[in-house]
């Protein structure tokens, strides 16, 4: 087991806070987020807790150790010859799905024996037909992201005189993979690893998986996706765009384009690469089929592909704010009021914010055009503007304005 292990307690005492309960605890996420680092946290936990270590059954299916158990039969065989009888059993499995059928096998082992089960996978192929009716309501999901700018903050060391900004400036540029760390904001061998896991992205969890994908296509939706982040579109669109500039293979009909686009967006979201948000009509109480927005999972894998650039803040701001509203287990739409847009419209069971998100509402033009939308709706629920700018103007008759890095730092 490794012993340079970074904890990351959120999920840690997620999994903990789960241990010994009946459903399957499955941990998702974009690969080299720290998922296999979890588990051997989880397991190194269980150890100090007093399981004894034949209780402990741990496997990356990804190695070559187990290259024999691609088949869930053979997948069974194994690990039910591991299961000792005495006690319950721990069973941790790290990138399950290249197991074909491999929900047979877990359900299996979760009748068969007393087993406590706790899964990773890099793409949402896990949740397929077979295993949503195998394994329906028995489990649960814990989906791992990216460091969020709190947890940046305590694994890099700074400058001790360096602005709480600039820290900020190095997360947008750098983004939040956990094993840059190691690196310490070299540029170029950031950039390469970087490159690297995004080579394996497209070509295991995505050009594997989907035979006849055209990597050529993919990389050119992907780089467009990447340079549209937070803008409202569609598939329709992407594909007219794309075929308008030549960029979609055989000068396809706008039809097929669009549905091209489609099918190459739903790829990337499926290897956690993208995720895509619809649109809520807050007047009209009702969820809208078309038109939406994409967020990258990471700003890193965005700037290795277009550059960095300031030149759309906004939206860059804006692809933060998203993934942190994930983090605190939000459902998340795009609002739309009439004829003005929304930012994001967060809910919990107890709980709903109307958020907008800018660089700076100094300018009259732009402070008008983001409280417009809020100050239209008439309901009691919490109304919030995120912006990069620190002065004394906290309220806007009742809308809070709050610096967008204090946001991310808050509780």
């Amino acid at each position: 087991m490794a012993t340079n292990l970074i904890n990351r307690p959120e999920y840690l005492n997620q999994l903990i806070g789960h241990r010994n309960t009946s459903p399957v605890k499955i941990v998702t996420g974009i690969r080299r987020c720290g998922k296999s680092s979890l588990l051997e946290l989880y397991h190194q936990y269980l150890l100090d807790d007093g399981v004894p270590p034949q209780n402990i059954i741990h496997m990356n299916l990804e190695s070559l150790r187990y290259r024999e158990l691609k088949d869930y039969g053979a997948f069974y065989e194994d690990v039910s010859k591991r299961i000792p009888d005495n006690a319950k059993t721990y069973l941790i499995f790290d990138e399950l799905q290249v197991v074909e059928h491999w929900e047979k096998a877990i359900e299996s082992f979760r009748l068969d024996f007393d087993v406590d089960i706790y899964i990773t996978g890099s793409n949402a192929y896990l949740f397929s037909t077979e295993f949503s009716t195998l394994l329906s309501g028995r489990y649960v999901e814990i989906r791992m992201l990216p460091l969020s700018f709190r947890e940046f903050l305590t694994f890099y060391q700074f400058d001790a005189s360096g602005s709480i900004e600039s820290r900020f400036q190095r997360y947008l540029q750098f983004g939040g993979m956990p094993v840059l760390h190691e690196y310490q904001f070299n540029e170029s061998r950031c950039h390469q690893v970087l490159e690297g896991i995004y080579s394996t992205v497209i070509l295991r969890d995505v050009l594997q998986r989907n035979k006849g994908a055209d990597q050529t296509t993919l990389q050119k939706i992907m780089r467009y996706l990447c340079s549209t982040i937070g803008s409202i579109t569609s598939p329709n669109n992407i594909g007219n765009v794309l075929t308008d500039e030549g960029n979609l293979e055989g000068g396809k009909a706008r039809k097929t384009a669009g549905r091209t686009v489609e099918r190459y967006v739903e790829m990337l979201r499926n290897a956690y690469i993208f995720y895509s948000v619809g649109r809520y009509d807050i007047k009209g109480r009702q969820q809208l089929k078309t038109l939406g927005k994409n967020y990258i999972i990471d700003l890193g894998f965005r700037n290795i592909l277009l550059g960095y650039r300031d030149a759309d803040r906004g939206h860059i701001l804006e692809n933060i704010v998203f993934l942190e509203l994930l983090r605190r287990d939000y459902r998340i739409y795009i609002g739309k009021f009439g004829d003005t847009e929304v930012d994001f419209i967060a809910e919990k069971p107890d709980k709903k914010v109307y958020i907008q998100v800018t660089e700076s509402m100094a300018a009259k033009e732009t402070r008008d055009r983001e409280l417009r939308p809020l100050q239209a709706i008439n309901d009691n629920y919490e109304k919030t503007v995120l912006s990069m700018d620190r002065d004394f103007i906290q309220s806007y008759e009742g809308i809070r304005s709050i610096n967008l890095i204090d946001w991310l730092l808050a509780e």
